[in-house]
């Protein structure tokens, strides 16, 4: 149901009107919620039979891979082996992990669907891939080649791909989720992130603490441990992260374009990427132990994988600071339209302006405004994107953009509702209203006039947004384009 404020019916039905590449009409006219009024919920989505039987089997999958390794890795490496393993394997998993979540702090994504890409890499893509490489080490045997190809040629196809398939699965059945390559990297590396602690698991409690153990006991199998965490986690800690990265490169750039070739080339050349550059870490020491020249290991480290990850750092942080300044080049939409003012917007450009804002928020209105405030950042950097992605004409299909214009709608509607806990309450504030193009203050002497707005506001929120007119005037799509009626403010 909509909410009591709900204003501009038609907007829906204009923006399913227009045809691909068309003109993106303004936002809709605003209407002032009632004061403290809570922020509408968005409508519950009952899934259909078909993605309700996808759920159930992706469900069923990750459980079966689970009990799968749980048993197999249990069975080869016994109960003190596989704790120790995991133990290990499982400290560095933190740390990794709040990188990816530090990298998507402006939008976080659902923690559902972090959840599901974890363990998508953790247990299933881990099980298809002992599978796929034990059959594959078994055929080299079988055709007298040397086993060791099954990690240079085998390996990185099957797990990269593996890997990859469950952010596949979201870009496909929740497209809206991925917001571009930021969180194609959070959900690829996250993937990879539990694929690795399970590979940890095998390498550090069976070729470490199990090895060691039945050679000379215990001491020996505990020292063995700490030299593969050394070198296997904290300096090559990276490596499936940065693989799979790759792949997330291609999700991300995908979901932000029209271009149904983009939409299909991306994901497949980050795919292809991700494997040559697995394949070729893998080649490193089966060439340096064919050779004798343990060196190589050393220049193919810092001459190709080091570069490689530190231009991913780069990429990483140069795409959170872009995601902060989307709402700086999107928003104004909506301040013309009425719905925001210029420091609102200003103060959504860095992750240092929005803290500043909840600290303002908590002066002015105390823990429910922080929370409101920190709600209304979210909401402001969904509506970025989701404006963002009408100007790239993402929603091809007449269904798909009613959706994006219902979905506008409640966002809007959200960010009024939550505007309404703190917006108005700080007395070091002046007396005024935003009308989407100037102030109008009320000075001491009681006198009241328009002032333009600054070049560089500093004030979080300072004044209240103009009421709607009592009846607003419809939009109209003259010859010149798209125009907002006039202001109740214009004299």
């Amino acid at each position: 149901m909509r909410p009591a404020w709900w204003g501009g019916g038609d907007y829906a039905d204009r923006m399913a009107a227009i045809p691909p590449g068309g003109a993106l009409p303004p936002p809709p006219s605003p209407a002032a919620p009632p004061p403290g009024a809570p922020a509408p919920r968005m409508p519950l989505r009952r899934p259909g039979w078909r993605r309700f039987l996808v759920l159930a089997g992706v469900v069923l999958l990750i459980a079966a891979g689970a009990l799968f390794m749980v048993f197999t890795l249990g069975e080869s490496l016994g109960a003190d082996a596989l704790l120790v393993g995991l133990i290990a394997a499982i400290l560095p998993v933190p740390v990794l992990v709040s990188c990816f979540l530090w990298l998507d702090r402006y939008e976080p994504e659902p923690l559902k669907y972090l959840v599901f890409c974890f363990a998508w890499g953790a247990f299933v893509s881990t099980a298809i891939s002992l599978l796929v490489n034990e059959t594959g080490a078994k055929l080299f045997d079988d055709w007298g080649l040397p086993t060791a190809l099954t990690a240079v040629l085998v390996a990185p196809f099957i797990e990269e791909l593996t890997k990859a398939a469950g952010p596949i699965l979201l870009l496909i059945f929740r497209r809206r989720e991925f917001s571009g390559i930021t969180d194609g990297l959070v959900y690829c590396g996250l993937s990879a992130v539990g694929f690795a602690m399970v590979e940890n698991i095998l390498y550090l409690g069976g070729y470490g603490y199990r090895t060691g153990v039945e050679q000379y006991g215990p001491a020996t199998g505990a020292q063995q441990v700490i030299a593969i965490f050394i070198v296997r986690i904290l300096v090559f800690g990276f490596a499936h992260p940065l693989f799979t990265s790759m792949t997330g490169v291609g999700l991300g750039l995908a979901a932000r374009t029209a271009d149904r070739r983009v939409r299909f080339l991306a994901p497949l050349a980050g795919l292809l990427l991700a494997m040559i550059l697995h394949g070729t870490w893998n080649l490193l020491p089966t060439l340096a132990q064919a050779t004798g020249q343990t060196v190589i290991v050393l220049y193919g480290y810092v001459g190709v994988m080091v570069p490689i990850f530190f231009a991913m750092v780069g990429l990483a942080v140069w795409l959170r600071a872009w995601e902060g300044r989307l709402t700086e080049r999107t928003l104004p939409d909506y301040v013309r339209a009425g719905w925001l003012t210029p420091p609102e917007v200003a103060a959504l450009g860095s992750l240092g302006r929005r803290h500043a804002a909840r600290t303002w928020a908590r002066r002015v209105a105390g823990d429910a405004g922080v929370r409101a405030m920190r709600r209304y950042q979210f909401a402001a950097t969904r509506l970025a994107l989701l404006r963002d992605g009408m100007r790239r004409g993402l929603d091809r299909k007449p269904a798909e953009r009613e959706q994006a214009a219902r979905e506008e709608r409640e966002l809007l509607d959200a960010i009024a509702a939550y505007r309404t806990f703190f917006v108005g309450r700080d007395p070091q504030a002046p007396v005024g209203i935003w009308d989407g193009q100037r102030y109008h203050l009320r000075f001491p002497d009681g006198s009241q006039r328009p002032v333009e707005a600054p070049d560089d506001p500093v004030v979080p929120i300072p004044v209240v947004l103009a009421p709607p007119p009592p009846a607003p005037v419809g939009w109209h799509q003259p010859a010149g384009g798209w125009h907002q009626p006039p202001s109740p403010w214009h004299r």
